[in-house]
């Protein structure tokens, strides 16, 4: 899953990357309002960690250009303002959850989790499909009674697929959500068809049908 925190407190936002990192996100890392911006523009999120005060600009307006623009990206704002009229302002403009500083990493992980799971599998643990079963938690995979080995990768990318069953993912979107704001440094995406095909195999050697389909010259669909 993929974040990006938009943070000017370096230590905090290191203290955060790390963290995150260690619980398999894929974190990137805005440092003022311009940053935010450009990023939003050519990426999207699993979940934005969202800074209110952040030089050259204010982390609320970041907040409604997201959604004005009908984006699905989850959004915890984190601040150490603590006036509640920020907080509702906040939470009336789409925002997700709110966390003060300062808090503990852990919970802070917990939120994340929790709206990534509330805004793409209808807040449950458990993902199922037919005879595949998701354990988010736990972070395993089933096909009936058979464990699918999956890397994390793989299981990033499974994720990514039955979050947005039915709709064609582009080869560009699945190099962005797999290595971040470094996809555009690829020449091409092999990376991308090889992680697929690997995820294939293994769906297909536990049992699995054919739900994952290749729409040539375009990207990948899980249909069901």
């Amino acid at each position: 899953m993929k974040v990006l925190i938009i943070e000017d407190e370096l230590e905090l936002a290191q203290d955060i990357t790390g963290y995150l990192t260690s619980q398999d996100y894929l974190c990137e890392l805005a440092v003022n309002y311009n940053e935010a911006i450009d990023k939003i523009a050519a990426y999207t999120y699993d979940c934005i960690l969202l800074d209110l005060m952040i030089p050259f600009g204010d982390g609320l307006q970041v907040l409604e250009i997201l959604k004005s623009g009908k984006r699905a990206d989850g959004v915890i704002i984190i601040s150490a303002k603590n006036a509640l009229d920020d907080k509702i302002k906040g939470l009336q403009l789409g925002a997700d959850d709110y966390l003060a500083k300062p808090f503990h990493l852990s919970e802070l992980s917990a939120r994340i989790y929790s709206v990534i799971r509330r805004k793409q599998f209808d807040n449950s643990n458990t993902i199922t499909h037919d005879e595949l079963t998701v354990d988010m938690l736990s972070k395993t995979v089933m096909a009936g009674t058979n464990l699918v080995p999956l890397t994390k990768k793989e299981f990033d990318l499974l994720l990514l697929f039955l979050g947005n069953k039915n709709k064609v993912i582009s080869k560009n979107a699945l190099a962005e959500h797999l290595s971040g704001d470094i996809a555009d440094m690829f020449d091409n995406h092999d990376f991308v068809y090889a992680h697929v095909k690997n995820l294939k195999k293994k769906l297909s050697e536990a049992g699995c049908e054919n739900y994952l389909k290749t729409i040539y010259g375009t990207g990948y669909k899980w249909e069901g």
